[in-house]
């Protein structure tokens, strides 16, 4: 068992930080608050003058998949070879191994959503995995966890400048909407043969998981946003860069948005309006709201840092800590487990020294699955 003590808890269900203790057993917490007496049995964190956090989440990375220092021996990111793959699993790109996983912990991150990138109008299945462990088997909380879709730029430069199709966006909405016709066919056909390239589809057309659109432009939100609704399938907006300029259309449609990388520079025309605001725009209108550092576009240890600079650009505080908590685990459908400290949940917990959002604080532990996967020597002597 793991007793934390003495902490400023941030349950991310309350509306306010309480102090309070936490009582994890067998990979659960069993009790969140009041003081809790130490038994012999127990390891216990004193976090007196510290802030205790459900573990943060990034809601859209290629941590494992592309992974630094490595180059391209590293990249498993895009397959360039077929604009349609949707039958490729990013649980076997996940490399453990990527040194990024130790930032991730280092900086409070306990959970991610991995998978493909965007040079496929279909790139394959995320996966949600926690960010501790050898094999990744072991760390997946969800997978599949969605279907990757993208459009705008990247399909067209990938595919496009060599001739082949797509090379226009009407292409790249033609062919994932060419895909999706013919597997709800293929499920609507009962005498159907099996066939491995159309079940990759069944939870997406079960409702089980969404599709996750790779979107930045406002005609490729809108684009996704209606082949969502042709098929009646859910939706996450990845990136959502020109969401604010569209703010209410979006919060009409009913699908989240996962905005950013806004630290990341501004390399390609799709993602000249890229602005820390965005986020704060699309919440005060009602749309749910995670942000992403898209690792390794930007380094996913500056999940924290993103939440501070939406905060300050008119996000506020607490709706930018529950980007990187409680609304990323809602959106990547894991929030009957993460996201929150409630009695139930995994003990997934981040310990900060003082707020995240502040430039000075560390996270002096990091907690998986009730065990301590980090901790910071600097901090804690």
């Amino acid at each position: 068992m793991l007793l934390i003590k003495n902490g400023l808890l941030f349950t991310m269900n309350e509306p306010e930080p309480f102090y309070g203790d936490l009582l994890a057993d067998k990979g659960r917490l069993v009790r969140v608050g009041g003081k809790i007496a130490a038994t012999g049995d127990m390891q216990v964190i004193d976090a007196q003058n510290m802030q205790v956090y459900p573990g943060f989440i990034d809601a859209h990375s290629h941590i494992g998949i592309s992974e630094e220092k490595t180059g391209r021996q590293g990249d498993d990111c895009n397959e360039g070879t077929d604009p349609q793959t949707a039958c490729m699993r990013a649980i076997d790109a996940i490399n453990p191994m990527d040194s990024a996983f130790h930032n991730a912990l280092a900086a409070g991150i306990t959970g991610a959503m991995v998978g493909p990138g965007s040079s496929n109008p279909i790139g394959g299945q995320f996966a949600f995995i926690k960010t501790d462990g050898r094999c990744v088997d072991d760390m997946v909380v969800l997978a599949p966890a969605a279907i990757k879709i993208a459009l705008g730029e990247n399909p067209k430069v990938n595919f496009g400048t060599n001739g082949n199709m797509p090379m226009t966006r009407m292409g790249i909405a033609s062919l994932i909407r060419e895909e999706l016709f013919e597997a709800r066919q293929y499920f609507d056909d009962k005498s159907a043969k099996p066939r491995f390239n159309m079940e990759c589809y069944r939870e997406l057309f079960e409702g089980r998981i969404p599709l996750k659109a790779h979107v930045h432009r406002a005609d490729d939100i809108f684009t996704a946003i209606r082949i969502a609704r042709e098929f009646g399938l859910g939706l996450t907006l990845d990136h959502c860069t020109e969401g604010h300029l569209v703010t209410e259309k979006i919060a009409e449609s009913g699908f989240p948005a996962i905005v950013g990388p806004s630290l990341a520079s501004r390399s390609k025309n799709e993602v000249c309006r890229s602005d820390f605001s965005t986020a704060g725009v699309l919440d005060k209108a009602g749309v749910l709201v995670a942000l992403t550092t898209d690792h390794p576009v930007s380094r996913i240890q500056y999940l924290p840092l993103c939440a501070a600079l939406a905060a300050k650009e008119g996000l506020g505080k607490m709706q930018a800590l529950r980007t990187i908590t409680v609304n990323a685990a809602k959106i990547c459908r894991v929030d009957g487990r993460l996201g929150t400290l409630e009695a139930g949940k995994d003990a997934d917990i981040a310990i900060f020294s003082g707020s995240p959002l502040d430039i000075d604080s560390s996270a002096v532990y990091t907690v998986i699955n009730g065990c301590i996967v980090w901790k910071n020597e600097q901090v804690n002597g």
